[in-house]
């Protein structure tokens, strides 16, 4: 167990908290604000614990230069906006310069203070000197908070670890706790339902999940590699070819395991990567030449609803189809609706099922929506993220 802001005393501190305000603009506002929000339990804890509060986040890919469309003043504004107290912003192209260092020695305790884009920087994302240290600098404490980049070895993540006491804030503390517990000791029948266009990408996940899930569900794209390993026909269907047969090993890999991975029986297919295409239901055993899946069908809806209702543990990650696109949404939304009126623990992993509960309505149906699509990927995966290994343990 990781030490959290609860185990160390902050009053009166100099406290550096990273957080991922890594938020969605369009025309200088912000679009949406889950993730500031999702940062005020440690902050607002913080301030009434008396600590001087520097947070710290990147946004967009700046590419270590200052851009104006990816400064953190609306952050600023916004936060100030939430915690309802006037919030410093400082801004230098630089990230820490002599102005910055004297606005943080004089930052007082219950104050809060932003600093610019971190990745303005180019050592950040290389976990580089001088700039650690020169974050290190301002601060007493250091807090990681931000789970979205917890995967990434960067100065202002993991790098601030070697120079000062380093613990997490609530925000990492509950991701761990939920993923955790889903991975080492969950209510079962364990169900996890993976979606996604390439098979590629979620192999190691789909292999760690085999170990330890009664039931896997397969939805998306990658469905079309599953289906082409049964020896099926797929028509105009995406087919992630490099890994075919590796899809053919999980299959069998899974009946040898007793584990229950199960591929759609149907699905929406259309004539063309469109909203406005011609549409037809195939059975995944038929599909029609030249068309192409976009969605699980309606027996295979049904089949995983089923599943889900009987299941205590769900871990959602990926859609299981084109889900932005109306025509071919049924699936997705189906899918988010069944875990909305399930009594399990339902825990979706950051990224495309995140938006997806966010649009369909049932956001706050569920019991955990993890703010890190890699991050919670990776964490799935069995990985050590090192934004978190680098905090101390209890």
């Amino acid at each position: 167990m990781k030490k959290t802001i609860r185990d160390i005393d902050v009053s009166g501190k100099k406290v550096l908290v990273r957080c991922d305000f890594n938020v969605p603009m369009k025309d200088g506002k912000i679009t949406d604000d889950i993730r500031i929000t999702s940062a005020l339990p440690t902050i607002r804890y913080l301030i009434e614990n008396k600590a001087a509060v520097i947070l710290m986040s990147h946004m967009g890919r700046p590419k270590g230069e200052p851009k104006p469309e990816f400064t953190l003043k609306p952050v600023a504004e916004r936060l100030e906006e939430l915690l309802g107290q006037e919030v410093i912003f400082a801004q230098s192209d630089v990230v820490v310069d002599a102005s910055v260092e004297a606005a943080a020695a004089a930052l007082q305790p219950g104050q809060v203070m932003l600093l610019e884009n971190i990745r303005y920087r180019k050592e950040e994302t290389k976990n580089e000197e001088p700039l650690t240290g020169q974050l290190a600098a301002l601060g007493e404490i250091f807090v990681n908070d931000a789970f979205g980049t917890a995967h990434r070895a960067h100065c202002s993540t993991a790098g601030l670890a070697a120079y000062m006491p380093a613990v997490s804030g609530f925000l990492i503390e509950k991701e761990v706790k939920f993923l955790g517990d889903a991975l080492e000791d969950p209510e079962r029948p364990f169900v996890a339902i993976m979606g996604g266009a390439k098979v590629g990408d979620k192999i190691p996940v789909i292999k760690n999940l085999m170990k330890k899930v009664d039931v896997l569900l397969i939805g998306g794209g990658m469905t079309y590699t599953f289906v082409k390993a049964m020896g099926y026909d797929i028509g105009t269907s995406l087919l992630d070819e490099d890994n075919i047969n590796l899809a053919g090993e999980l299959l069998a890999q899974a009946r040898q395991d007793g584990v229950q991975l199960v591929i759609p029986v149907d699905s929406v297919c259309a004539k063309e990567f469109s909203n406005d295409s011609e549409r037809i239901i195939c059975d995944s055993e038929n599909m029609a030449e030249g068309y192409m899946g976009m969605d699980i069908g309606p027996k295979t809806v049904e089949l995983y609803t089923d599943i889900i209702a009987k299941a205590k543990t769900v871990v959602w990650n990926g859609p299981c189809g084109v889900f932005e696109m109306p025509n071919f949404e049924a699936g997705t939304k189906a899918i988010a609706q069944a875990l909305a009126d399930s009594d399990a623990v339902t825990i979706i992993g950051g990224g495309d099922s995140a938006a997806a509960v966010e649009q369909f309505g049932v956001a706050d149906k569920m019991t955990h929506i993890s703010t890190g699509g890699g991050a919670s990927l990776e964490f799935l995966e069995g990985k050590e993220l090192p934004g978190i290994v680098c905090l101390e343990e209890k």
